[in-house]
């Protein structure tokens, strides 16, 4: 059950953001190929880096990716940006604290 999740969560957000195999093996350090037997074979057996890389690359968790949590997509989206967000360097983080703040006045205001 797990595998075939896997690999179809794989094709299902790389076809949303718009990337072709060629894309996303280039943004993972991998090869077209790979990416391909990742989404189609069965089972898959990437390295714990490599599901990490490919899970940021397409902006959810690894968790996500394998359907082991009930996690919506939003939800992996949410924390692969906080993820990304607390490597941020303090400056950019107040910035960005600072435009939330502004957005939700603003959707206050309508």
């Amino acid at each position: 059950m797990t595998e075939i999740k896997f690999g179809h969560r794989i094709k299902e957000l790389r076809t949303k953001k718009g990337l072709t195999l060629d894309q996303l093996a280039e943004a993972t350090a991998s090869s077209k190929s790979y990416i391909w037997e990742l989404e189609n074979k069965n089972p898959p057996r990437p390295s714990a880096e490599k599901l990490s890389i490919i899970a940021e690359s397409l902006g959810v968790t690894v968790d996500y990716l394998f359907g082991r949590l009930d996690q919506s997509l939003a939800e992996a989206e949410d924390k692969a940006f906080f993820r990304e967000y607390s490597a941020l360097p303090v400056e950019t983080k107040q910035a960005i604290r600072q435009l939330a703040k502004n957005l939700s006045t603003n959707d206050k205001k309508r």
